[in-house]
């Protein structure tokens, strides 16, 4: 029997936004790279629909604002949260400095149908759908060759001088590689739902509304809002068991304009859990193998900036893998140095997000009286201009902005596609 093979510089497992990413930045520079993605569309319900401006930067270096200004999204230069009963304006994006001072709340199916998309125009980039990385490959001395996948055909395999884990944070295939995250305690979960918008006059643009009971998060999509409810960690038996009733009373209790939306809500298969985790790999890279956003780091859900170090971690990698992947070259220096760059940036988001879950899961009791004292208000105008600026900046850009190196264009009439063989 015929024994189906390909061969690439680089083979990506995982086409979501880092993976996709990877691939177009590789594949834009001159090298031929293949990237899998398990599944036959990307139509699911994704949790990271934030698109920050540091990716908003990088859809404009590649150049497809316009296709992306096509797609309908919701697009926003500020977020409130309400905080025991007060409405409060702590991020700003228009403080930032560039073209980009906004987020865009769009489906991330919509996203990567744009890259896919921008990505079969480029020399070089093959991507296969319903196709699933299933196993390494490795030589004698254990380094890493490729990867064994099984699309409805069977078995493929793809002999690769890279290999990269993009494909998320409960990856088989870093287990196998031999890489074990450090994991963090996170005292939350997360309840995930849509809700439509209420009837009537509409709130501003509200990222979450908190009080000593629970925070709700409310992403403003076009239509409807999807809904993030904390709960403790491990307590969604409790929460069931308590009814859907019980539910609805919390959400409402949160944001008692989303009384009639919440009365939706009639079975529990339209709640889904999100087991909310941080984690963090030592080492991203062994000989042959690099990992990227979520196999190399869970983030949580906390300021959504989840995608956008994702893309992040692609761009660097792009930038930093290219040349050598052209030139055949050792690559453990330029994986090293790869982590070493973005290290950093993720401990120290990271360290927020912790932060961020033990204080909302140790709340006990409201931190402002409804309405403020004169006391807290004073703070409130002291704090917040300052607190506007910063967030904008670490939530909107984060703490190393990355940006595509220039490349000569590319031609799509030029393609050279990833070389089968038998």
């Amino acid at each position: 029997m015929e024994q189906r093979r390909l061969r690439a510089r680089c083979v990506i497992a995982g086409g979501g936004p880092g993976g996709m990413m990877l691939g177009i930045g590789l594949a834009r520079a001159g090298v031929d790279v293949v990237v899998l993605e398990k599944h036959a569309d990307f139509l699911r319900d994704f949790r990271g629909d934030t698109v920050h401006p540091s990716t908003l930067d990088i859809i404009d270096q590649l150049g497809i604002r316009d296709g992306f200004e096509a797609i309908r999204h919701h697009s926003v230069s500020g977020l409130d949260i309400v905080l025991d009963g007060t409405r409060l304006h702590p991020i700003d994006f228009a403080s930032l400095r560039g073209p980009n001072r906004e987020i865009a709340l769009m489906p991330q199916w919509d996203l990567l149908n744009l890259l896919a998309e921008h990505g079969r125009t480029l020399p070089g980039f093959r991507l296969l759908m319903s196709t699933e990385a299933v196993a390494l490959q490795r030589d004698d001395t254990g380094r890493t060759t490729g990867l064994v996948a099984r699309d409805d055909r069977g078995e493929l395999r793809i002999d690769a001088d890279l290999t990269v884990l993009a494909d998320g944070r409960d990856d088989r295939l870093r287990a196998e590689a031999g890489l074990t995250p450090r994991e963090f305690g996170v005292p939350i979960d997360v309840l995930w739902f849509r809700l439509d918008l209420p009837a009537g006059e509409v709130p501003p643009d509200t990222l979450a509304y908190v009080t000593p009971r629970t925070m709700l998060v409310t992403i403003p999509r076009t239509g409807y809002y999807q809904c993030g409810l904390l709960i403790p960690k491990g307590a969604f038996d409790d929460v069931r068991a308590a009814g859907l009733g019980a539910l609805r009373d919390r959400i409402t209790g949160a944001a008692p304009f989303l009384r009639g939306s919440a009365e939706a809500i009639t079975e529990w298969s339209q709640v889904k859990l999100l087991a909310v985790q941080i984690d963090r790999l030592e080492c991203w890279w062994t000989p042959g193998l690099l990992a990227i956003g979520d196999a190399a780091h869970a983030m949580s859900p906390a300021f959504g900036v989840g995608i956008n170090y994702a893309i992040q971690d692609a761009v660097a990698a792009a930038n930093a893998l290219a040349a050598p992947l052209r030139d055949g070259s050792d690559l453990a220096p330029h994986l090293a140095a790869l982590q070493r760059r973005r290290l950093p940036p993720v401990t120290h988001m990271q360290a927020l997000q912790l932060r961020a879950h033990r204080l909302i899961a140790g709340r006990s009791a409201a931190i402002l009286h409804t309405p403020p004292r004169w006391y807290e208000r004073a703070m409130l105008a002291l704090a917040l201009p300052i607190a506007r600026r910063a967030a904008a900046r670490i939530v909107g850009r984060g703490f190393r902005p990355e940006r595509l190196d220039d490349v000569p264009p590319t031609r799509s009439d030029q393609r050279s596609p990833a070389t089968p063989s038998t």
